[in-house]
């Protein structure tokens, strides 16, 4: 197993360096396993003969996997300091990613393929195209750990693991949206305390759609484009599912459309109850005092996380969401657990299930929500409609703030560099892009020369989503 250094040796003996080893390097592997369940279907199937056993997908996630979580226990460990940057460059774990990707496609045109050709009965075909849709799913958590890094390479690779599902606009909404106002009102994908996942879906599904278009249209609209260029990246990301849909019925006949759409909507149903439960309740503090409407910046105590192991390696440490949401081009090797972020009761897979039934649900969650805010509920993210009644049974402590006077802008920490005109460049303080005013960014519509004062006021960082104009840091020079 690779291991990495800790420190350099203190009496000059290479045998002197401490080394620390990622136990869970080889089990990264394991996330092969989801993309190989319609195959597995498929074989089993025609072993067997039973067509039930094409429901092994949605078996596999929901079922087995919690039951693995709660005997499989917590994975606390956090990679130390001095590893991070060895660790982040370590290719073994990009490839873990990739390889989803070709897997993932085998088994969904097979899947397509034994639909069209084979005879299951119609149970057992909407049971393989929604083992496909779970396949789909969780490839829109491959495409969300792709989609945040910075090489033009991993990107396209993301619309690629989202193109089966026909939810490519959510790497528009995700990377330039939802972690620009995650935990606020203003998020489509935040789910309000007192809010059923019956409820968030049509608005989450919605919302996210017309948010990734409206951003798509401020854009071009600084470029001098129509919306309906080819340079809209909803509809180019559209494309390739229209692309790849279109030729497997041509392939295998319009009747194969109907399944398509069923692991479609299976498998982005998989990613919003995913979003319902991460963000529960939780909501960013109004920084009062500013200019326009602004939130304190996101903390670890903003997500919902969890530590059991099945989980975490399954989905490339997505439950670590709160590191996630603080450092976004971080990769999933590096991510780390903190004490102070809010803990779910038992692991996602487990969870998803939970969020099915809303009584219950509520029943665990609820409690947590108020307790995360010392008792305080005006401090949450509340569904419109249900605040009177949650105030009545969870009542506020007497010596609760007023949460209509919010922190103050220092509670951002911001350098303030919206009111620095002379600058050759800005850099973001988060993770590190800078703007130089001599190139511009001509992806984002700014063309060579654009002052900083030109940027919009509301333009976030395009790298991270984290930090806004105003949090950048000014420099005198460009850097070399």
């Amino acid at each position: 197993m690779k291991s990495y250094a800790l420190s350099a040796p203190v009496d000059g003996s290479a045998n002197s360096t401490e080394t620390w080893r990622d136990g869970k390097r080889y089990l990264w592997l394991l996330g092969l396993v989801v993309p190989l369940l319609p195959l597995v279907a498929i074989g089993l199937q025609r072993v067997s003969g039973l067509d039930a056993v094409l429901w092994l997908g949605p078996v596999v996630l929901l079922v087995v996997v919690p039951l693995i979580d709660l005997a499989a226990g917590l994975d606390p460990t956090n990679p130390p300091d001095e590893v991070m940057e060895a660790l982040e460059e370590d290719r073994y774990y990009r490839w873990v990613t990739y390889a989803y990707l070709p897997v993932q496609y085998i088994g969904f045109i097979a899947s397509m393929w034994f639909i069209a050709t084979q005879d299951a009965g119609l149970l057992g075909k909407i049971g393989l195209a929604i083992t496909a849709g779970t396949v789909s799913g969780v490839a829109i958590n491959t495409a969300h750990e792709l989609g945040h890094k910075r090489e033009n390479s991993e990107r396209w690779l993301s619309r690629v693991a989202l193109a089966p599902c026909f939810y490519g606009h959510f790497y528009i909404e995700h990377n330039r949206g939802h972690h620009s106002h995650v935990a606020t009102p203003e998020d489509p994908a935040s789910s309000r305390l007192g809010e059923s996942f019956y409820r968030f879906w049509p608005r989450t599904v919605v919302g996210s759609l017309r948010s990734a278009w409206d951003m798509e249209t401020k854009r071009l609209a600084r470029r001098n484009r129509h919306p309906l260029s080819r340079k809209n990246e909803v509809l180019s990301a559209w494309g390739l599912s229209v692309v790849l849909w279109g030729a497997l019925v041509v392939w295998l006949g319009i009747g194969i459309l109907p399944y398509l759409v069923i692991q479609a909507v299976f498998g982005f149903s998989l990613l919003e109850i995913v979003n319902y439960m991460e963000h529960y309740g939780m909501l960013r503090q109004e920084v009062k005092g500013t200019t326009r409407r602004r939130y304190e910046r996101v903390t670890p105590a903003h997500s919902w996380n969890s530590n059991n192991i099945a989980t975490n390696v399954l989905l490339y440490h997505l439950q670590r969401h709160s590191d996630h949401h603080a450092n976004p081009t971080r990769r999933f090797q590096t991510l780390r657990d903190f004490p102070e972020s809010p803990v779910l009761p038992t692991g996602y897979a487990g969870m998803m299930v939970v969020a099915l039934f809303p009584p219950l649900f509520r029943r665990l969650m609820d409690a947590k929500v108020v307790a995360h805010y010392g008792g305080d509920i005006g401090l949450a993210n509340v569904q419109p409609g249900k605040r009177a009644k949650l105030l009545a049974k969870y009542p506020a402590p007497a010596a609760a703030a007023d949460p209509e006077l919010g922190p103050d802008a220092s509670a951002r920490g911001s350098v303030g560099t919206s009111g620095i005109d002379d600058v050759a460049a800005a850099r973001c303080p988060g993770c590190g892009y800078t703007y130089r005013v001599s190139a511009g960014n001509e992806l984002e519509g700014f063309a060579a020369g654009t002052a900083w004062s030109d940027i919009p006021n509301d333009w976030s960082c395009p790298d991270c989503g984290v930090r806004d104009k105003v949090d950048f840091v000014p420099l005198a020079h460009e850097p070399a």
